[in-house]
C-alpha cells in the first residue's frame, strides 16, 4: 500500500513539472511568434520610437533606420550589434521623410506612404494578397498567403549586399551603394547574366565587364552557404565557379558579402556573442581575397569613368583599397565623394588653327601612372625630349 502511494505521488510530481514546464515554454514561443509574425493592418512610422519588427531571435529587424536628420530608409539590419548594419532597403534612391509609414494593409499588400505624397512602394506587385508578413531569423522578410507560400521575398530584391542562406538567381543583380553615407544606386553591379556568366559592371556601361567567372553556360545561381562560402553552382548542384571559400560558422559570427561603392564585392564577419567579441578586433573583420583584387589594375575599359570618374587616378592602398587621385591642374569635383571625379583649374584652350597655345601646356612627369586605353594620338619610338617640344 505504501508502495502504491509512493509511486502516485512520484507520478503527481512529474505531471506538475511538465505543467511548470509548459508554463515556462508557452510564452516563450508566443513572443517568438509575435515577433517574426506580422498581421494584416500592422503598421510602422518613421520617428524617433525607432519601433520595428524583429525576427524570432532578434537577430534582424525590418522598420524605418534612421541615416540623416529627419530622414530614414525602409530598411532590414542586423539588430544585436551596435553598428545595426543595413542588409536591404525599400526605394533606395528616395529617402523616407520623418512621418512616412509603412503598413501591411488589410488587403494584403506591404505598402510605403510618404506625408504629403502617398504611395511610393508596394509589395507584392500583382494582384495576389498576403495573408501575413514574417521577418525570419535569416534576414529574409516574406510576405506569404494562407498556404504559407512565400509571394514576395526581400531576399529576391537584394540591395548592395547578400547574408548566408541567400540565392542569386537568373537576372537578380546586386547594386553598390551611390558613397560611404549615400544609401542610393551607386556606379557598380554584380549581375548573374541569364547565359550564366557573373559579372560586374559599371552603369550604365553594361558591354564590358571588369571582373566576369567565365561561366557562360554553366552558372544558374550564386549561393551564400552557412559556412560563408560563396560560390556559382551549376543547374545540377555541382560547383561552377568557387567566388569565396568561406570557413566561417553562421552559428558563432555574423556574416555579409557587400559590393561596396569602390566597386569591389567584400565578404565580412562579425562574431555573434560578448566572449567572441574579445578574441575579434572591434566591429566587422573583412574576409582575405576581395574580388577583384586590385580594381585599379582590373577597370582598364576605353569607355566610361572608372573607379574613380572622370579625369582622375586610382591607387591601391595599404589597406587594399583604392584611392583616388586628381592630375597636376585638376580638382575634386566633391571633395566629400572623391570617387566622383575631377575637373580642370584652367581655361579650356582655343580650337582656332591659326593660334599657336603651346606656351599654355606643360608636361609633367608622374611616375608608374597610366590612362590604360585613353590615348587619342599615339606616336612610337620617340623620346621625351619630343614630346616636350
Amino acid at each position: 500500500m505504501a508502495s502504491a502511494t509512493h509511486t502516485l505521488l512520484l507520478l503527481l510530481l512529474l505531471l506538475l513539472l511538465l505543467l511548470l514546464l509548459l508554463l515556462v515554454l508557452l510564452p516563450l514561443a508566443t513572443l517568438a511568434q509575435a515577433q517574426g509574425h506580422i498581421g494584416l493592418g500592422s503598421s510602422l512610422t518613421a520617428d524617433d520610437r525607432n519601433s520595428s519588427w524583429k525576427s524570432p531571435s532578434g537577430d534582424f529587424a525590418f522598420g524605418f533606420k534612421r541615416i540623416g536628420n529627419g530622414v530614414f530608409l525602409l530598411a532590414i539590419w542586423f539588430n544585436k550589434i551596435p553598428e545595426k548594419t543595413i542588409i536591404w532597403s525599400a526605394n533606395r534612391d528616395n529617402s523616407a521623410p520623418q512621418g512616412s509609414k509603412v503598413e501591411l494593409t488589410r488587403e494584403g499588400h506591404l505598402v510605403l506612404n510618404y506625408p504629403g505624397v502617398g504611395e511610393i512602394w508596394a509589395q507584392p506587385a500583382t494582384s495576389t494578397r498576403a495573408s501575413y508578413a514574417f521577418m525570419l531569423d535569416t534576414g529574409n522578410f516574406v510576405l506569404a498567403n494562407g498556404a504559407g507560400s512565400n509571394l514576395w521575398e526581400s531576399f529576391g530584391e537584394p540591395t548592395d549586399t547578400i547574408v548566408p542562406t541567400q540565392v542569386l538567381n537568373h537576372g537578380t543583380e546586386v547594386i553598390s551603394r551611390y558613397s560611404a553615407m549615400n544609401y542610393s544606386r551607386g556606379r557598380f553591379r554584380l549581375l548573374l547574366q541569364l547565359d550564366g556568366n557573373l559579372c560586374m559592371h559599371t552603369r550604365p556601361f553594361y558591354d564590358w565587364a571588369y571582373w566576369y567567372s567565365a561561366t557562360v553556360g554553366t552558372g544558374y545561381q550564386v549561393i551564400f552557404n552557412q559556412t560563408s562560402q560563396i560560390y556559382l553552382a551549376a543547374r545540377n548542384g555541382s560547383l561552377a565557379y568557387d567566388i569565396m571559400s568561406g570557413t566561417f560558422s553562421s552559428m558563432d559570427l555574423y556574416q555579409r558579402a557587400v559590393l561596396e561603392y569602390d566597386g569591389v564585392f567584400r565578404q565580412y564577419v562579425y562574431p555573434r556573442n560578448a566572449s567572441l567579441r574579445l578574441e575579434w578586433p572591434r566591429g566587422w573583420t573583412l574576409v582575405p581575397s576581395p574580388i577583384p583584387l586590385n580594381i585599379c589594375t582590373n577597370m582598364s575599359q576605353s569607355i566610361g569613368p572608372g573607379v574613380c570618374g572622370w579625369n582622375s587616378y586610382c591607387i591601391l592602398g595599404d589597406d587594399q583599397r583604392p584611392r583616388c587621385k586628381c592630375p597636376p591642374g585638376y580638382s575634386y569635383i566633391d571633395p566629400s565623394n572623391r570617387m566622383n571625379g575631377c575637373k580642370s583649374d584652367f581655361l579650356p584652350e582655343s580650337c582656332d588653327e591659326g593660334t599657336a597655345e603651346t606656351d599654355l601646356f606643360t608636361l609633367q612627369d608622374m611616375p608608374n601612372a597610366n590612362w590604360g586605353l585613353s590615348d587619342y594620338e599615339r606616336y612610337e619610338k620617340q623620346d621625351e625630349n619630343f614630346c616636350r617640344q
